[in-house]
């Protein structure tokens, strides 16, 4: 089965809607980790340019891919510069540590 990595940069503000809207498609799991960064939009001369996030990875098979995306964008969606993103990259292999 082909598996794949969405990778997506959320609010941090719209986070929990994220997490419950994955939930209810039926994603069974996810990593979240705060991330710090800048995108299109920076005034380097500001001194809090940096922008807090979170980012959000999720494995799934090939056939997943479109309706998680589409799930996050609209649970993250505020119409506003700075919403995020997503990457869609592919996973040679994926190994569950319990399993050996």
């Amino acid at each position: 089965m082909e598996q794949k990595k969405i990778t997506a940069i959320v609010r941090t503000g719209r986070l929990e809607a994220v997490e419950q809207a994955l939930q209810a498609v039926g994603v069974k799991g996810i990593t979240v980790t705060r991330v710090k960064g800048y995108g299109e939009h920076t005034n380097f001369f500001s001194s809090g340019w940096y922008c807090t996030h979170a980012r959000i990875e999720i494995y799934t098979e090939k056939s997943r891919v479109q309706e998680i995306a589409n799930t996050i964008i609209a649970a993250a969606q505020t119409g506003r510069a700075g919403d995020g993103i997503i990457a869609i990259l592919p996973v040679d292999r994926l190994y569950r540590i319990r399993e050996g």
